[in-house]
């Protein structure tokens, strides 16, 4: 079978039943979970390379750029399946390059916010190409979720509202490092923009709902644990894990949080997502 064919029975297999009190509760935990774990089908198996491919890489090619290798392939037959549409691949490279043009900045000899210690061929500035597709696993589950969850939002904020909160987070992890980090007073404006949000999902027969700043929250702290595997790995390193390795700091829950408003931004203008998206007069 198809992926997209597994997908199509995803969404159409939750019949109208009977079902109520737990035997309800567990079949939608059930269906939720699986749903969930299918839109993070680019993420797991970028991340289940990452924990593969050996530091020393395989056959004389580095593991940078093996990794770089394997997400364009990964990529490619998404596309090819019917997973995502050009469309879609065209947000998803946009997150590449924004995320990409973080990281070089953030690497650079006047930042070294942290550092990619391996040799690779496929390395600029100092950043493996790969590292792009560290941000669009993020675009992706959410175009993922947003399909396969039947999502729609009520009382989204008008799009150049969104826009605005979006690029002025996008700005302040650059300008932090020179005039104050102004993240926590984005991250009220944004909690203000969106706090009469709801994201309505669907994971078996039934609606259900949850206000969209929760799912920002909720969606970079799954980005922080990823992260804290990775360095765990040596994918990247920050300057406190060069000698041994620790957690990634709590405070870049916060961060992962606002980049996935800024991700979600860039997903709500996609033609097929704005058609269930409501704006109120």
């Amino acid at each position: 079978m198809r992926p997209r064919a597994i997908d199509d029975y995803l969404l159409h297999i939750s019949q109208k039943s009977q079902l109520v009190g737990f035997p309800r509760f567990l079949t939608e935990f059930l269906f939720f979970g699986i749903k969930e774990a299918r839109a993070c089908l680019f993420a797991g198996l970028f991340f289940a390379a990452v924990f593969l491919v050996p530091r020393a890489g395989v056959f004389g090619i580095p593991r940078y750029d093996l990794l770089l290798l394997i997400a364009l392939a990964i990529q490619a037959w998404m596309v090819w399946a019917g997973l995502e549409t050009l469309d879609e691949l065209k947000a998803i490279s946009l997150f590449h390059v924004v995320g990409f043009m973080l990281e070089i900045f953030k690497t650079s000899a006047a930042i070294q916010s942290w550092s990619y210690p391996d040799f690779a061929y496929s390395k600029i500035m100092g950043v493996p190409l790969f590292s792009g597709f560290m941000y669009a696993a993020v675009g992706s589950y959410i175009i993922q979720a947003w399909r396969l969850l039947d999502l729609r939002i009520t009382h989204h904020p008008p799009y150049w509202m969104a826009s605005l909160i979006a690029l002025l987070i996008y700005v302040n992890f650059f300008t932090h490092h020179y005039i104050g980090d102004y993240r926590w007073y984005l991250a009220a404006c944004a909690l203000g923009l969106y706090a009469r949000t709801t994201v309505v999902f669907k994971p078996y027969d039934r609606e259900r709902a949850m206000p969209l700043f929760l799912a920002f929250i909720l969606i970079g702290f799954f980005v922080w644990l990823a992260e804290n595997i990775s360095t765990f790995f040596g994918i990247w390193e920050y300057p406190n894990q060069l000698g041994a390795w620790s957690s990634v700091h709590i405070s870049k829950w916060s961060a992962w949080s606002l980049l996935v408003v800024m991700t979600f931004t860039i997903v709500a203008n996609l033609k097929h997502v704005k058609a269930r998206i409501h704006i109120p007069d």
